[in-house]
């Protein structure tokens, strides 16, 4: 499990995703959109697209540590289906059978791209960028307009609005803000659009930390999710919660329920301080490879 084990930059990433390409012709890479800074956001998908489980990674800059996690599952994965070999006992090619798998590491290239390297990487945005963040990039979680992908989904937003701003959060900030309306960012509007234009049979959105799975959106949570969530969580030896109050409404997660009435989830990956060091990313994975693996064929 020696690769993508440093920081994942977008150049990094480009790179890995390209090569990804070329070593297993199956795999279809592409774009399903651009961030606010002009990154692409990369997908990597196999299987059929006629009923695809979709995982995604690194909605907020602090937590690119999901884009490792995600790529050590889409190389592993990639490999067993060559080799026609197995992930945790279970043979890819049979599970992938009428299945396909969707992977979007990064939905936010730009808010990585500060939190790795600073704010030289928001180029022309950058004195604004320092401003709002007062000085601390590394824990920026936001996009290059300040806004909070993960709470700029139309999902009780105008609820996450009222709780923002009884927290002090009135415009664009390092996190917390949820934009001036729903997908008001192209990185919501290109996640949207490609869920909306494919057919996802559920959907986890992957953060960090806690070691915890959310699974509900109040009475919208469809039948099928407790189920799944318990699987989820017996191969992970996570826990099944629920989200603190300001984080309810406004994510990916409650939206694709709302939307589809399809079972959706949030994983947060490890337990500690965001950023979390990025040698654990190994042990991460390995922690939630059995997780992963069910949740692709399920």
């Amino acid at each position: 499990m020696g690769k993508y084990n440093g920081d994942i930059d977008y150049a990094y990433l480009s790179k890995a995703v390209f090569e990804l390409g070329e070593r297993y012709p199956f795999l279809k890479t592409f774009s399903i959109g651009q961030s606010a800074g002009g990154r692409e956001i990369f997908a990597l998908s196999v299987g059929s697209m006629s009923s695809a489980a979709l995982m995604a990674g690194a909605f907020h800059g602090s937590e690119h540590i999901t884009v490792n996690v995600l790529l050590k599952f889409a190389e592993q994965l990639c490999f067993a289906i060559d080799t026609n070999s197995s992930i945790e006992g279970i043979n890819v090619k049979k599970g992938l059978y009428g299945r396909g798998a969707v992977i979007i590491p990064c939905v936010n290239p730009d808010g990585c791209e500060i939190s790795i390297h600073g704010f030289s990487a928001a180029g022309n945005m950058a004195d604004k960028i320092r401003v709002i963040s007062k000085g601390d990039y590394i824990h920026y979680n936001s996009n290059l307009r300040g806004v909070d992908i993960n709470h700029n989904f139309d999902a009780d937003w105008e609820t996450v609005r009222k709780k923002e701003r009884k927290a002090g959060i009135f415009g664009p900030s390092k996190t917390r803000y949820g934009g001036p309306f729903p997908e008001s960012e192209p990185e919501t509007a290109a996640l949207c659009e490609f869920c909306r234009t494919n057919y996802i049979s559920h959907a986890v959105a992957f953060h960090t930390q806690g070691e915890v799975i959310y699974w509900t959106f109040g009475d919208k949570t469809p039948p099928k999710s407790e189920q799944i969530a318990q699987i989820m969580a017996t191969s992970s030896g996570y826990a099944l919660d629920f989200p603190e109050t300001m984080a309810t409404g406004g994510g990916f997660k409650d939206w694709f329920i709302k939307e589809f009435n399809r079972p959706a989830f949030t994983v947060e990956l490890g337990i500690g301080k965001n950023p979390l060091p990025i040698e654990d990313a190994d042990e991460l994975y390995l922690r939630v490879r059995e997780m992963l693996m069910l949740t692709t064929i399920m």
